[in-house]
């Protein structure tokens, strides 16, 4: 297959979603064109992009997967792209954004123009990112963006409004976007991702009014692939293959995991917990620790923003100012600082959940290879030398903890790891509704015990 020459192939977007993004950009560039043609007056072209034709396939929702929104390059005005975390659904979102906004007369995202480089730099004026550090999207933030959102594009095409997260909307956020999403402005896309269609994911109102395009885990030859790719890196052949075999298909974590250090000592700490599961005293003792150093590093990640924001904040109100008038002006103050503190807490919450969540993940991922080796379900590895162990169907999630995968195969039964896995997924359930840390932790070691036959 051809290499891209556009932005989709520079950022290795997968080929099934450039596919039609490019041929929906391409169309969205001749729509333009003939409207401007027509002496800039809306007609059939803006109704087009709102999707107003009712039953000829481009009207909200039309197409539900990859090959319908390919379609013939149609073009609208509202798209969900869903894939797990790290499948590369934002960065399969801004390159669209990108090739939206593109002037090059050729190449639809040339990646070279001002409009592209600008997209990159996070600095143009006509696209608007819209994500949060927080547990949720506010209705006052989804506000800001719809009235943004009305007015015609400055220097570009289009507008384009990306929602990175939009399973952080809550449901008030979500109602207060559906007008915008549903009778959108002439020249505006919005472009929503999330993890799935689920309505646990995406307001089902939202999501019957956008174009969905689903968003697949890279395989690790494409992780590899692309983390070579990245020169700013520097890896060898033998580094990249380690860090895309023990992502999981998360090529943002694939690369966190090849430059830091401290993200591998993090993840081969998680996956000691299947093996503590045999020590009672030390399994809980472990499980209080991870929430503690945790908390400690997410403390510590944002310490020095938080400090910039509440020192620009009490310049801003005058407090400590002296002379007439201060007082009056420091009036409001305490309610203001109450709110950043609120934010920088919500902040610091999500960071710890997200920590937590990620060795969970690598927590299941181990019991999963276990799971299928204790099943059978193995096949010869490449150059197997004959030892009889093979790699479970599709591989092995942690291929460097081969030996303790096989090793608690060996103490557990398949319908025991599959428990063991449903445990870890009712911990990560009940960190999302916002269980004390401590308490679904140790409520999920305690499961972790039962299901291998130790209480």
């Amino acid at each position: 297959m051809t290499e891209r020459q556009d932005i989709f192939g520079a950022w290795s977007v997968n080929a099934a979603v450039a596919e039609p993004l490019a041929a929906a950009a391409r169309t969205a560039r001749e729509m333009v064109a003939a409207g401007d043609a027509a002496g800039g007056r809306p007609g059939a072209t803006d109704a087009a992009v709102r999707g107003d034709g009712a039953g000829d396939g481009t009207g909200p929702g039309a197409g539900t997967g990859t090959a319908d929104a390919a379609g013939s390059g149609v073009m609208t005005h509202s798209w969900l792209l869903t894939g797990p975390p790290g499948s590369g659904r934002s960065v399969a979102a801004k390159a669209f954004a990108t090739a939206l906004v593109c002037d090059d007369p050729d190449v639809v995202g040339c990646g070279r123009c001002d409009q592209c480089r600008s997209v990159r730099a996070g600095t143009h004026p006509d696209v608007e990112w819209v994500s949060t550090e927080g547990m949720t999207i506010t209705v006052d933030d989804v506000r800001a963006v719809i009235r943004s959102a009305a007015k015609m594009p400055t220097v570009a095409r289009w507008r384009v409004v990306v929602v990175e997260d939009a399973d952080r909307l809550g449901d008030g956020a979500a109602n207060a976007l559906l007008k915008s999403v549903e009778e959108p402005p002439a020249r505006t896309v919005f472009v929503l991702c999330a993890p799935s269609t689920d309505p646990h994911d995406i307001a089902v109102t939202l999501r019957s009014r956008c174009r969905h395009l689903y968003v697949p885990t890279p395989s690790p030859a494409e992780v590899e692939q692309a983390l070579l790719a990245d020169t700013a890196l520097g890896l060898t052949d033998e580094q990249a293959a380690w860090a895309a075999g023990v992502s999981g298909g998360h090529i943002g974590r694939a690369r966190h995991l090849a430059r830091d250090a401290v993200a591998r000592e993090k993840r081969a700490t998680a996956l000691t917990l299947p093996k503590l599961v045999y020590e009672p005293a030390r399994l809980f003792m472990f499980t209080r620790s991870l929430v503690a150093k945790a908390g400690e590093e997410a403390a510590a990640s944002v310490e020095e923003t938080e400090r910039r924001e509440r020192e620009a904040l009490e310049s801003s109100l005058g407090v400590g100012s002296k002379g007439k008038g201060a007082a009056k002006a420091q009036r409001g103050a305490s309610g203001q600082l109450k709110e950043l503190e609120k934010e920088q807490k919500n902040r610091r919450t999500r960071l710890l959940r997200d920590s937590l969540d990620l060795a969970l993940i690598d927590v299941a991922g181990l019991y999963r290879d276990a799971m299928l080796i204790a099943a059978g379900a193995v096949e010869a590895a490449p150059g197997d030398d004959g030892d009889g162990h093979g790699v479970p169907v599709g591989g092995l999630m942690h291929p460097d903890m081969a030996a303790t995968s096989r090793e608690l195969a060996r103490r557990n039964s398949p319908e025991a790891l599959v428990r063991c896995i449903d445990a870890v997924a009712a911990c990560r359930e009940a960190l999302g509704f916002n269980v004390k840390p401590e308490v679904a932790l140790d409520a999920m070691a305690g499961r972790l015990r039962e299901c291998c036959r130790l209480v």
